[in-house]
């Protein structure tokens, strides 16, 4: 009998627990002991729902995804609330403070940490950040926020990002009078081309944000506490609360300690194996391939699945070439999908565009050459699948474009969920495909809720229910045309 290898996990967030439950699914446990490094003492759970656990709508206990008994019931050693410290590849050791671990194979998983501007005045004596001043990155960051914000009236979110519109959410949902801060003209300048973003703005405004636009944050005010902020241009603001969401940085000082080449990220070939180490792989927001560094869900999952296929199949085939970034998003309420590109940069690509900015509607197309470079669709949900379908698969688009912006008006289906394939993702928070989705209707799950717990789907922003809906429904169809046992009742 061949000796198990040890295959030891830097990190237990979204992509180190994420890649341990894919070797499992592989039977990877007949092949491996596995480790776990995680920084919190607790188990994996969905940071895409701490924005909820902030505005109320989530309980703290609903978001854990790999509670501390799933790692012992599936044989898998957690270190939980340590940190690892140091890689000796020559030994091939991780140390963490006392802790030892030889592996065989390691994935470093160490995912990324907020980016805390240099502003004056902003630690207190012992170096921390002074009281009142938070970043949003973990539960316990959320935790001490949610604590904090009773006693508070008004926040300043610095970053009007994606995450920084979530955390305005959030406080916003517990009363408090929120503004949001942001260095560029309009908010999500990351997704967003200046006019979907001024669109945001104004529905963002109406639901009680307050924006200061184009400012340059540069001093915290207050001594024992937080006071304010100073702006480069000299004005202020006034508050009690402050939540810096100002981006987010890669940890890769672990592998530069080993040896590792890092740039932005930790550089990786398409096996995800680091360059000069093929013991050592990474994934997620700490890795870089191809010069690229993912900061959205859907691209974990596809590096988490394509690594467990090398190491728990013994696939070689497996390989990472990178990943088409579009993803579906609610901010604040507000359906956004986006993909690709956001702006043209050929002159020859055509941009299709049509705004309703009274109405928070914005589309927009640019098309190269026949094909989908990229997308903008804001406050529209139901065009989205058809596009994302489009998009992934490369299809030809339609000499009248106008079919792809107005599905129902051309004709075709809204949510084309039937001609999608099984892998197809349905939810981007939590990585369900169709064909996950299908199968735990086939297995009894006949409610949109009951597939939702069973599946996770629909448990993240919540954008993709219509999709899990329409698929419920197409499932529960067809067995009822080729499956008696499960036969539902028609009542007319």
């Amino acid at each position: 009998m061949t000796q198990k290898q040890r295959l030891v996990i830097i990190g237990n967030g979204m992509a180190g627990a994420r890649f341990a439950e894919e070797v499992l699914a592989r039977h990877g446990s007949a092949l491996f002991d596995l480790v776990i490094f995680g920084d919190e003492p607790y188990g994996n759970y969905n940071r895409v729902l701490l924005s909820s656990v902030l505005s109320g709508t989530h309980d703290p206990k609903d978001i854990f995804i790999n509670p501390l008994n799933w790692y012992e019931e599936n044989g898998i050693k957690l270190h939980a609330g340590i940190r690892a410290n140091s890689i000796d590849r020559q030994a091939k050791v991780v140390s963490a403070g006392g802790v030892v671990e030889p592996y065989d194979k390691l994935v470093i998983a160490t995912g990324s940490s907020p980016f805390v501007p240099p502003l004056e005045n902003l630690s207190d004596e012992a170096g921390g950040l002074k009281q009142g001043i938070f970043v949003f990155r973990t539960l316990n960051d959320c935790t001490q926020m949610i604590k904090y914000s009773d006693s508070t009236r008004k926040a300043v979110v610095v970053g009007g990002g994606l995450l920084g519109l979530e955390a305005a959410r959030g406080l916003l949902n517990r009363g408090l009078e929120v503004h949001v801060v942001h260095l560029r003209s309009h908010p999500m300048d990351m997704q967003l081309d200046p006019p979907a973003g001024t669109i945001l703005k104004k529905m963002l405004e109406r639901m009680g944000v307050h924006f200061h636009l184009a400012k340059q944050t540069s001093r915290v005010l207050g001594n024992d506490h937080v006071t304010g902020l100073a702006f480069e241009e000299g004005s202020t603001v006034d508050c009690d609360m402050v939540v810096i969401s100002a981006g987010i940085r890669p940890n890769v000082g672990l592998a530069k300690q080993a040896g590792l080449t890092v740039e932005r990220g930790i550089v990786v070939n398409d096996d995800l194996s680091c360059s000069g180490d093929p013991a050592v792989s990474a994934i997620g927001e700490c890795a870089q391939h191809r010069g690229r560094v993912y900061g959205l869900v859907a691209p974990v999952w596809e590096q988490a699945q394509v690594l467990a296929e090398r190491l728990a199949c013994r696939n070689s085939q497996a390989v990472y070439r990178g990943s088409q970034v579009a993803t579906r998003l609610k901010v604040m309420g507000v359906e956004l999908t986006v993909m690709g590109e956001k702006e043209p940069d050929r002159e020859s690509d055509e941009v299709v565009t049509y705004a309703e900015p009274s109405r928070g509607i914005y589309k927009k197309l640019i098309v190269r050459n026949g094909y989908l470079a990229g997308a903008i669709l804001l406050g529209d949900g139901l065009t989205a699948p058809h596009l994302l379908q489009v998009f992934d698969r490369g299809e030809v688009l339609p000499e009248n474009r106008a079919d792809l912006l107005f599905p129902l008006a051309g004709g075709s289906k809204a949510l084309n969920v039937a001609d999608l394939p099984d892998t197809a993702q349905i939810c981007n928070c939590n990585g369900v495909s169709k064909g996950k989705i299908i199968s735990a209707v086939r297995a009894g799950h006949r409610s949109l809720e009951s597939v939702c717990d069973a599946t996770r789907a629909g448990t993240g922003c919540g954008s993709c229910k219509p999709r899990v809906q329409a698929l419920l429904e197409l499932a529960s169809d067809s067995l009822v045309v080729n499956d008696p046992p499960y036969r539902v009742p028609v009542h007319g």
